[in-house]
């Protein structure tokens, strides 16, 4: 049986200040809520240690992004290693901001996928298409290959201890959000894609989800749980977006 996740990004937001505050809110909020989903925290990277030190139970700590070197004359880039060496369990590879503000391509975003797991990190694969992609009635053919730059590297069991996201890149930010119709129609096409590993694969939602409407979508069964973005700067939101993941 697959568990729910819950991945908070807080993307490039916040100062230590901010950081501890809405720690120690989660904290408050998840402890008198029972919430049994697995919480994950991705925080910039200057504050992975301090989000380090305060997770453990059901709350782990992620990275937003890696180098897919090992090690090297790289200015300003990040490793496996060292994002292991500050405690965390989890990267996001091919967030649709990477890909689409940073021009990583499918194929660079699979060679980080090699690398986090590689080195024993869990990926958290970002596939999704963007608005005139899905309008021309492309949504699964850019899906399909985003997933095949990853099988294509031949790696063993390359979807064992890993999570996919789906994120419409055109419900990033903007407000909109799939139904819960068209994600569960895309995630049940990716647990086909992968095969056996389907079975046992989580696979996330991420579009500008809201407690408003985790409730609707974590009920299609194969979403998973969720990657938030802004609503997870917000304590009490999150909280009940982790706390619909029960549901």
């Amino acid at each position: 049986m697959r568990t729910s996740l819950v991945a908070a990004n807080w993307k490039m937001h916040g100062t230590q200040a901010f950081a501890r505050q809405l720690l120690a809110d989660l904290d408050k909020g998840l402890a008198s809520s029972n919430c049994s989903a697995q919480v994950l925290i991705c925080p910039p990277f200057p504050y992975l240690s301090l989000v380090g030190e305060a997770v453990g139970g059901n709350l782990a700590l992620g990275a937003q992004n890696l180098s897919e070197h090992a090690s090297g004359a790289y200015t300003g880039e990040v490793s496996a290693e060292m994002l292991l060496d500050c405690g965390a369990r989890y990267v996001i590879v091919g967030h649709s901001e990477r890909r689409s503000l940073y021009g990583e391509s499918s194929q660079l975003v699979a060679e980080k996928y090699a690398a986090a797991k590689q080195s024993g990190l869990i990926p958290i694969l970002c596939v999704g298409e963007s608005l005139e992609q899905r309008e021309a009635g492309k949504t699964l053919d850019v899906v399909a290959e985003q997933l095949a730059a990853v099988t294509e590297l031949a790696l063993a069991n390359p979807w064992q201890d890993a999570v996919i996201a789906y994120e419409p890149v055109w419900a990033i930010g903007t407000g909109k959000t799939a139904t819960p119709e068209q994600a569960q129609d895309v995630h049940r096409f990716i647990r086909e894609q992968l095969g056996e590993a389907g079975a046992v694969t989580q696979i996330l939602y991420g579009g500008s989800v809201k407690a408003n409407n985790a409730v609707e979508l974590f009920a299609q069964p194969d979403i998973d749980g969720a990657l938030v973005g802004g609503a997870s700067l917000k304590a009490e939101e999150f909280v009940s977006i982790c706390c619909a993941a029960n549901e």
